[in-house]
């Protein structure tokens, strides 16, 4: 890799973007984004630019328009080969022309293609998506703007695969940013991975702020931000005025009604965990998972994190459930032929081939490995929980998503994006069509927390059995636009989409409501809603369902059949109809007016995208339970004192005099291997160490009729509340295993005779 600097490419040739500005506008739970891209072309002849760049999975390319000195190109929606011809015609007769399409093979990548620019010409490219903003575990919205591509492996006997784009170490272009926040809700802080400037409430209520990314920021990694609001779970039914052009009766003709459901989980709920279920843990072994996790010195490689989090989820599972562990690159292979007991010794067993896992499998193929494990039955009353582990980098995105979705009814499917790139449509595209949920790791975060809240929703009840129903006057009827919702966990939200038809001499009012089951009991929401909204409210409502009813007939699509052709007819016309980007069009934009055509050879040269296998290469090796856990706990010891009473005493004073040690390994992860699968530990010389204590002193110090198991199992719970209680998302389905097995025992079993 050449060590690039200043404006060059990989070849040391200059590169024609020279910044980026990106304003965001966030309305309640939806987002519209511009980025407006500098260009200039600093060669001697004329320029053809390629930029291959990434967007969040779900978002809604809704604007493309380019501005060469005062001339303004506002580029159109068209036939994605159509388009593709006529940038083709207008750049080899020496016009300008700019060209914007999705990856045939993933929708979170986008080819720009800015053609014939003059000799010190400069070009100004906007481009305008909207997005549903994801929820993360403590409430908060979050938005990604992607900065990383990483290259996705493409099997040699294919020809398809994710455009690529030269890379440089150094990016040669920057980024500002800035932020502004309307909602019917309080806003409580925004929060980013990158600096920002200070907060600024634009009103007294506190629900209209802005703020900006503080100067200077290299565009090298992805910028995260995340918003919070103070009523986050509160339901709301928002209504959007129609596009004033368009016919009435088409979806962007009538207004548009987007419906916000975030349930809130009592804590009797919470507290309700499933002892039953198949856990299948598909791991990436790839080439790319031997890069660290981060650019810090400390940070871990991405196997060495998985390797940890595969630790602790086989020590956290409960007895009796079945379980399976998967490795996949270029092939793959599994722990057992196929998902076998858990208990003491599969468990060590697979404990063992954990310690010897390595990104040591070439490529990266998910759906040979996922076609294996749907083709294994299913086990009686122990529904199937998949959880998928990937930094993101593969070819055909769309492929395995179909094959989720066709096993919806089967499996849950928990998937977790490793590190900067990982691609948003195939980690966030799982998990939705496996009615599971997404986690990213990105920066600095640690892998383990968010892998066992997955493991929470996963033992967790969900809510299920939800329906709308409209209440609506005479006139008036309402068309769900959304795919069906099977199940939502605690801390996911879901929005509907729904096209208003017809309408009312009348009442000015309608309402919905949402019924849906949790654990059993019966909840109801009802949200009145205007059937008379304000002009001038903008089109990203219409927007964002006309991307969700796309996407489904992309997927129909793919499933085949006889109505291929009349399904890509109807995308075409809803991508044209409401001006948003499809896997069968593309935005073309040709400057007709220009009174010069530009003359003499075309240079093409390529934008570098950040991309983490290359940017990390120096770092990278070569290719080759709960809340109430605590009142458990504290409920098994006072039951142990009423029956041992003084017997019991020496355990405070021990106790007080444990210290942390630090020894090599985590000590944490030193204390977890030891736990049994049943839930206990046996009192030996590594427990000791854990405690920074020998054998003989953590024995002294127990009462003779004390069983021996109980008092080092009782000393690892109090040693994990007194030292890592800020880890206890970590830890606490180890503790719930532990403090069930301490009151499962009998008096006669606690002391001896």
């Amino acid at each position: 890799m050449v060590n690039c600097c200043g404006l060059v490419s990989e070849k040391n040739e200059p590169v024609p973007l020279k910044s980026i500005s990106v304003e965001l506008q966030v309305r309640d739970h939806v987002a519209s984004v511009r980025s407006c891209l500098q260009y200039v072309n600093e060669e001697e002849r004329p320029l053809e630019a390629v930029f291959v760049f990434p967007l969040p999975a779900d978002a809604a390319v809704c604007h493309f328009s380019a501005r060469i000195g005062e001339q303004e190109i506002v580029a159109e929606v068209q036939d994605r080969q159509s388009a593709r011809d006529q940038y083709d015609d207008a750049v080899s007769s020496g016009q300008q022309a700019f060209l914007l399409e999705e990856s045939e093979e993933s929708s979170d990548v986008f080819k720009l293609s800015v053609g014939c620019l003059s000799p010190g010409q400069n070009a100004s490219i906007t481009i305008v998506y909207i997005i549903e903003l994801s929820v993360q575990a403590d409430h908060a919205l979050r938005f990604c703007l992607p900065a990383v591509l990483n290259p996705r492996y493409t099997p040699a006997a294919s020809a398809a695969g994710v455009p690529e784009v030269s890379s440089a170490s150094v990016i040669p272009y920057t980024l500002s940013l800035s932020v502004e926040v309307r909602s019917s809700d309080r806003i409580s802080r925004l929060e980013s991975s990158c600096p920002l400037d200070p907060l600024e409430f634009l009103d007294a209520q506190h629900t209209h702020a802005s703020v900006n990314l503080s100067p200077g920021h290299r565009f090298d990694k992805d910028v995260e931000l995340f918003l919070y609001y103070e009523n986050s779970h509160q339901p709301s039914a928002e209504v959007e005025a129609a596009a004033p052009a368009a016919p009435s009766g088409s979806l962007m003709g009538d207004p548009a009604l987007m419906i916000s459901l975030y349930p809130e989980f009592p804590a009797d709920v919470m507290s309700s965990l499933a002892s039953q279920g198949e856990f299948i843990f598909v791991v990436d072994r790839s080439g790319s998972m031997d890069c660290r996790m981060h650019h810090g010195n400390d940070a871990q490689m991405r196997i060495e994190s998985a390797r940890d989090t595969l630790l602790l989820l086989l020590k956290s599972l409960p007895m009796g459930c079945y379980f399976n562990i998967y490795g996949f690159g270029s092939h793959f292979e599994s722990f057992f032929p196929q998902s076998v007991v858990y208990s003491e010794d599969t468990m060590e067993e697979a404990l063992k081939r954990v310690k010897s896992m390595s990104a040591d499998m070439g490529g990266t193929e998910i759906l040979q490995p996922l076609k294996h494990i749907y083709s294994q039955p299913c086990y009686p009353d122990h529904p199937r929980q998949l959880f998928i582990f990937t930094d993101g980098e593969v070819w055909n995105t769309k492929e395995v998503l179909d094959l989720v979705k066709s096993h919806v009814y089967s499996h849950r499917c928990f998937s977790f994006g490793i590190g900067e790139g990982a691609s948003t449509a195939l980690i966030t595209g799982m998990a939705r069509e496996g009615s599971g949920h997404a986690q990213f790791i990105t920066g600095t975060d640690r892998m383990q927390p968010k892998v066992m809240q997955s493991l929470r929703f996963a033992l967790q009840p969900a809510v299920d059995n939800i329906s709308v129903d409209w209440t609506v006057p005479e006139g008036v009827t309402v068309d769900m636009l959304s795919p069906p919702i099977n199940a939502l966990f605690q801390g996911q939200r879901a929005l509907i989409y729904a096209q208003i038809k017809g309408q009312s001499s009348g009442k000015t009012e309608g309402a919905v409501t949402v019924k849906y089951r949790l654990k059993d009991q019966p909840v109801t929401n009802q949200l009145q809603f205007t059937l008379k909204p304000t002009e001038d409210t903008g089109l990203t409502i219409h927007q964002l369902a006309a991307r969700s009813v796309i996407r489904s007939l992309e997927q129909e699509e793919r499933a085949g059949g006889a109505d291929t052709e009349n399904i890509r007819k109807r995308i075409v016309e809803l991508s044209v109809q409401a001006g948003v980007s499809s896997a069968h069009t593309a935005f073309i934009g040709v400057n007709k007016d220009s009174k010069q055509t530009v003359k003499g050879p075309l240079l093409q040269r390529s934008v570098p995208v950040a991309r983490m296998f290359q940017m990390s290469a120096m770092r990278c090796a070569p290719m080759r339970m709960c809340a109430n856990s605590h009142d458990t706990l504290r409920s098994a010891i006072v039951f142990k004192r009423k029956k041992c009473s003084a017997a019991m005493a020496p355990q405070m004073a021990f106790c007080s005099a444990m210290h942390e040690a630090e020894p090599q390994k985590d000590p944490l992860l030193q204390l977890v291997s030891l736990q049994k699968a049943a839930g206990f530990w046996e009192l030996n010389a590594s427990l000791a160490a854990v405690f920074g204590k020998t054998e003989d002193q953590v024995t002294n110090q127990k009462a003779a009729q004390v069983d021996v198991s109980v008092w080092a199992t009782i000393l690892a719970l109090i040693w994990l509340y007194a030292f890592k209680s800020d880890q206890q998302d970590e830890w606490q389905f180890v503790a719930m295993k532990a403090a069930s097995w301490i009151r499962s025992q009998k008096r006669e079993m606690i002391f001896n005779g």
